[in-house]
């Protein structure tokens, strides 16, 4: 195998050297870092599929992007994890491309035939999107190589080499590509360790994360979506990740939170959650300096069937409701987010009594704000808590309307004001314990006593 690497490097070194030596020198660097003459061996490995899910990728609109392609002569092949879908048997919901065509060529393509380009902020790294038949939309991207990377962001150079592109990417189940024949090209060995269930960096783990560090988290949101058993990890990327863990730190809150919330409510998530704590990078992510993990591991073990919102489980991580707006100051997170995190934190140590229902509704009528809004916070506590029936038994209740108005309350001679409000919340709690029975003039009667 040694032999085979030096020819494949031998026949490319005058064409990539004499076109650009920094290219050169970071194609080498990368080829080294990805250990050519170790396991992985960059050796191209090929096959064909022709499954029903690949064939159903194939609408009128994708048929007129790739004879486009094959018309200017640039190649066009699906990359990412669209491939690995497939060969999972899974129907991917989003499709990228990659390509041998520059940017500018693609608009000049486009251009040229007719077609409409949209969308176009990732130019600058290679990426355009083609609306075809005024219908279906087509991300494509140049092959690159990362020529600087801070952690954060990458200064990328295009290129035409496809196992470039490869190398760059983070593990190998994510870096393989597949012909529009249905010719799989995978040169990193990630066909197998996909069949393995393996979740593994392409070359060397510290040198990937290295080049981003949101690297980390994407290890464990695609090991909760691969690996058949909770604890299969590699002690050397277990190890790189704790030596560069502290490099999330200057990842966004935003970026953090997208992959993380898929980490949650993934497979093994109690298990990934307490790993991620024994290598010290929970920290860098928002939680507290001690995170509840056996309580995240009780509300994933009895919820996960309920499907519960990711920040339903994120909140059995925080002790108390101050810690879920410091929470927030990292990651950002949305409004409606953050109400839920700081109401079950409120509720989820409440006692329901003998009467779970009723305990709910009465949560409900308390508690201000749209209804829609406010039962979704209601039922994502009931997630927490792990309870299917009342899940169930509360989504089927349809709150009565409360009968007395602001206007109501105007022509009894009451000024909107404190008064005002205080009056509307006596009342509705009057409502509430009549079991929602009173009617408005039976609760109207208690006007005079109320404002005593």
């Amino acid at each position: 195998m040694l032999t085979d690497g030096i020819r494949f490097l031998s026949k490319n070194v005058a064409y990539h050297f004499s076109r650009n030596l920094e290219l050169y020198s970071v194609w080498r660097r990368r080829l080294h870092q990805a250990h050519i003459f170790g396991r992985v061996k960059g050796k191209l490995r090929t096959m064909k599929i022709d499954t029903p899910e690949f064939r159903g990728l194939f609408t009128p609109e994708l048929n007129k992007l790739i004879d486009l392609f094959k018309k200017h002569d640039y190649e066009l092949r699906i990359a990412g994890g669209a491939v690995r879908d497939l060969l999972m048997g899974k129907q991917p919901h989003d499709v990228d491309f990659a390509t041998t065509a520059t940017p500018n060529q693609m608009k000049e393509m486009f251009e040229l035939e007719g077609i409409r380009t949209i969308n176009n902020k990732g130019e600058s790294h290679g990426t355009i999107t083609a609306r075809i038949n005024d219908k279906e939309n087509f991300e494509v991207t140049t092959l690159r190589i990362d020529v600087r990377t801070d952690g954060r962001h990458a200064e990328v150079q295009f290129t035409k080499d496809w196992e470039l592109d490869a190398n760059r990417r983070d593990l190998t189940i994510n870096a393989m590509y597949l012909g529009l024949d249905g010719t799989l090209y995978d040169y990193f060995q990630g066909q197998e360790d996909l069949l393995e269930r393996k979740v593994r960096f392409v070359g060397d783990p510290a040198s990937r994360i290295q080049e981003d560090y949101i690297r980390i988290l994407r290890y464990f949101r695609f090991y909760g979506r691969i690996a058949k058993t909770p604890n299969d990890h590699e002690e050397k990327t277990l190890h790189a990740i704790q030596e560069n863990g502290a490099g999330l730190a200057g990842i966004s809150g935003e970026r953090i939170w997208l992959e993380f919330k898929k980490i949650v409510c993934g497979n093994f998530a109690g298990n990934l959650i307490k790993i991620m704590h024994d290598v010290g990078i929970t920290q860098y992510i928002g939680l507290p300096e001690k995170p509840n993990v056996e309580e995240f591991e009780e509300v994933y073990n009895r919820a996960h069937h309920l499907d519960p919102q990711p920040m339903t489980y994120m909140s059995a991580l925080l002790s108390k409701e101050e810690e879920v707006y410091q929470l927030n100051k990292r990651l950002k997170v949305s409004n409606d987010e953050l109400k839920l995190g700081a109401f079950i934190l409120q509720y989820r140590g409440v006692s329901m009594g003998d009467n779970p229902i009723r305990h709910c509704q009465h949560l409900f009528i308390d508690n201000p704000g749209k209804d829609v809004k406010v039962r979704a916070l209601v039922t994502e506590l009931v997630k927490y808590l792990g309870d299917q029936e009342l899940v169930r038994e509360f989504s089927q209740w349809s709150p009565p309307p409360f009968p007395v108005s602001g206007y109501d309350l105007v022509g009894l001679g009451v000024r909107k004001g404190p008064r005002f409000a205080k009056l509307i919340h006596e009342l509705r709690q009057l409502w509430k314990q009549s079991d929602f029975k009173m009617t408005k003039e039976e609760l109207l009667e208690h006007v005079d006593d109320i404002l005593k």
